[in-house]
């Protein structure tokens, strides 16, 4: 086992990780990251900060405004999370992942503080990303929240610019059971004097949002009452659209950055791509047609479906497999009973049995055969693919990841 990996164990094994365990390793205020920062000599205050929260998209859009940076000429910290295969994805720099030799240094010299400290997997990974960020002199960071908002180890920072993609129903048991509840901890990014871009709004989460930035001083701005230019994106699923308008959007209001409009049009077109952001409609194969998607919520899922219902294929057969800690019945209500499903279980200990999935959808009409994993359930789709069919890989970030090289 080399050095890295063994570091990376440890930490896997030591660190509470809501990516592998789920509420285990939620932490419900920002203490621990704050004393974090305290240890490193408050990294955090050294950055200038773009600020990126909301249920769906926020990934993309912070590799967005990463691409943008970067076209710019400006030397870019991102951190996203969770990872598909390799912790080094949550952060990069200019689009590269940080190296093996600079986790394993950056473990070793702070294991003590890690070890009694009582933090998880998260509030580290936030505040290496702060320590590396701070000394590798980056000119912007561009930080992903990693769930909510308020009380995420991401909001400790004094950013420039805040923005919440849109509001969905998801981890309503740390968040909230209503659209407004989620709302108000999302908003909870808000920072006095700081300007907010909303990406997606209606009726429900608009007055939250109306009445946090009022009583912070923030201006707000809404993107569906603004003008964007109609530039192409290389990505592929149709809800980029969403996250193409909120990026042009939120542009605006950085206007100190001098923008480029051909640079801002190249950063849609190449540097998104350039960027290393995966398994959004990410096409593995052509023949037959296969594609993978990140998607696990009822706003990403009910997007996934129409997007591959409007395809000319007749029939699509589909891996699916979910952590157990979601609204199950309620997603699956959204798959069409006519496709032909692969139940299984992905290799995390959030995994739901996938005998469990199965008579979950059966009970709501939908007919599969159980997989022993996921490898062995896409291999079977494709074996059973006819010409005109496809294959489409999801439910959950942890099965994609299981399937991308």
């Amino acid at each position: 086992m080399s050095e890295y990996s063994a570091t990376i164990e440890w930490l896997f094994k030591r660190l509470p990780m809501f990516q592998r365990q789920g509420g285990a390793a939620y932490k419900m205020d920002l203490s621990r990251t704050e004393a974090l920062c305290a240890h490193l000599g408050h990294p955090e205050k050294a950055l200038r900060v773009i600020h990126i929260a909301g249920t769906n998209g926020k990934g993309s859009l912070s590799h967005m405004w990463a691409a943008a940076l970067q076209q710019h000429g400006y030397t870019t910290g991102l951190f996203t999370s969770p990872h598909l295969k390799d912790f080094r994805e949550r952060i990069r720099i200019n689009g590269i992942p940080i190296s093996e030799e600079h986790v394993v240094e950056w473990v070793d010299k702070n294991r003590r503080f890690l070890e009694d400290s009582g933090m998880s997997f998260f509030e580290m990974n936030v505040g290496m990303a702060l320590d590396i960020f701070q000394e590798e002199k980056v000119d912007f960071a561009v930080l992903e929240v990693g769930m909510g908002g308020r009380l995420d180890s991401t909001n400790i920072v004094d950013p420039e610019l805040c923005v919440i993609t849109n509001i969905s129903m998801d981890h309503q048991a740390y968040l909230g059971n209503s659209r407004a509840q989620i709302a108000r901890e999302k908003a909870g990014i808000i920072k006095k004097g700081v300007p907010v871009l909303i990406g997606e709004s209606d009726e429900e989460v608009r007055p939250v949002f109306e009445e946090i930035a009022d009583e912070r001083g923030a201006p707000l701005f809404f993107a569906e009452s603004m003008d964007v230019p109609d530039w192409p994106i290389a990505l592929k699923g149709s809800y980029q659209e969403k996250n193409r308008r909120t990026f042009l959007a939120s542009t605006q209001l950085f206007s100190s950055i001098g923008w480029k409009a051909d640079l801002l049009r190249k950063s849609l077109s190449e540097g998104i791509v350039q960027s290393g952001l995966r398994g959004r409609w990410e096409i593995l194969s052509e023949s037959p047609l296969t594609i993978a998607d990140t998607g696990h919520n009822e706003a990403a899922v009910r997007l996934i479906v129409a997007q591959l219902k409007s395809t000319t294929k007749k029939n699509w057969h589909v891996v699916w497999g979910m952590a157990e800690d979601k609204d199950i019945s309620g997603i699956l209500k959204l798959l069409p009973v006519e496709w032909t499903y692969y139940w299984c279980r992905p290799d995390v200990p959030r995994g739901l049995d996938a005998n469990k999935l199965a008579l979950k959808a059966k009970a709501l009409g939908l007919n599969g055969s159980v997989q022993p994993d996921v490898n062995r359930a896409v291999s079977d789709a494709q074996s059973q693919c006819d010409e005109d069919e496809g294959v489409f890989i999801g439910g959950s970030t942890f099965v994609v990841a299981e399937v991308l090289d």
